[in-house]
């Protein structure tokens, strides 16, 4: 009987006991095996590092690697033309993704991430990916969570950057979210990986800079328990998606833009969330594009008139509540076109 001498590989290399603990929270994601996973990899030193990691990990579908040229700066064709360089040293195929319209305006920062969604989507559906794997890690969802705090959001937005999700039809998967930033940066210098330090990271007029610095200023403020917060709040945001399907499944009665909802009973979350679901289902069927809905908009006005009996319109929609024999209910309808003056 033989006698393993010392401790195991993992044990003994940080950087194999690193990608070890990756491939596990890669399996807990439950991908598809057959299919590649796509990398989403800007050259920073978390995706250089999430790269590295997938890349020894030895996927069985194996991995591919775009990265987003937004044209904002000059120096992001070098950045994209680094992550290609070392892809080929490991042999990964690899593609810069550029928008077609230059983006300018208001919001840069929504449009980037707008446009760089939809070009990855595109890609990763091109070679069949299974997911799309970003970087995103445990600093970040820290400074996910004190942002939209300080923008007031509520539950769904104080949730903070989610293990897995879709956007543009693609499946989003973050298999970093339980690695601190420190963690990664120490992988990509032991290995001399190449990474680069985009200068937007420390420019304050971005809100998210503001927020890092204010980590970085107060120890106090831990990220990983605000992290943890956030994730807490995520399964809480999600127990409640569970039970406003249900409401809807069982409480709802459509046709064609007519929507009638049985509200009586339900808590104020529970008619916030179907208020907005009703309103953007007759939106849909009724082919109304202005004035823009989404997840954002304020329903507070509509649902204290309902509450008060009162008829109400929301972004092009008129609801009005409807005592029954059984309570009461909400009839959603296309509002009447304004009359001319």
């Amino acid at each position: 009987m033989s006698r393993r001498v010392g401790p195991p590989p993992s044990a003994a290399d940080p950087f194999a006991a690193a990608t070890d603990r990756f491939r596990d929270d890669l399996t807990s994601l439950q991908l598809d095996d057959d299919a590649p996973l796509l990398l989403a990899v800007s050259g920073g030193a978390d995706s250089m590092a999430m790269l590295a990691l997938a890349h020894a990990a030895a996927l069985p579908g194996g991995i591919a690697v775009a990265t987003v040229d937004h044209r904002l700066r000059a120096d992001a064709a070098a950045e994209a033309g680094l992550v290609a360089d070392y892809s080929a040293t490991l042999g990964v195929p690899h593609v810069t993704l550029t928008p077609a319209d230059r983006i300018a305006g208001a919001s840069i920062q929504a449009q980037a991430r707008a446009a760089r969604y939809a070009l990855l989507a595109d890609h990763a559906r091109h070679i069949g990916a299974a997911a799309i794997a970003t970087a995103h890690h445990v600093d970040d969802q820290a400074e996910t969570f004190l942002m939209r705090a300080g923008r007031g959001s509520g539950l769904s937005g104080l949730g903070g950057v989610r293990t897995t999700t879709e956007i543009n039809d693609a499946r989003i998967v973050r298999p970093l979210l339980d690695w601190r930033r420190a963690e990664l940066r120490a992988i990509v210098r032991r290995r001399d990986i190449p990474f680069v330090d985009d200068p937007s990271n420390r420019d304050p007029a971005h809100d998210r800079t503001r927020y890092r610095q204010l980590l970085d200023a107060n120890e106090w403020l831990g990220p990983a328990q605000i992290a943890r917060s956030a994730m807490a709040l995520a399964e809480a945001d999600a127990n409640i998606r569970a039970m406003v399907d249900w409401a809807w499944r069982t409480r709802t009665i459509s046709t064609g833009s007519l929507v009638d909802i049985d509200i009586d009973g339900l808590p104020r979350e529970l008619l916030r969330r179907l208020a907005r679901r009703g309103v953007a289902t007759v939106r849909d069927r009724a082919g109304i594009a202005e004035p823009a809905f989404g997840e954002a908009t304020n329903v507070e006005p509509l649902l204290d008139a309902l509450a008060d009996g009162r008829r109400a319109s929301q972004s092009g929609v008129t609801v009005a509540a409807q005592g029954t024999r059984h309570g009461m209910r909400w009839r959603f309808r296309p509002a009447p076109p304004r009359r001319g003056h």
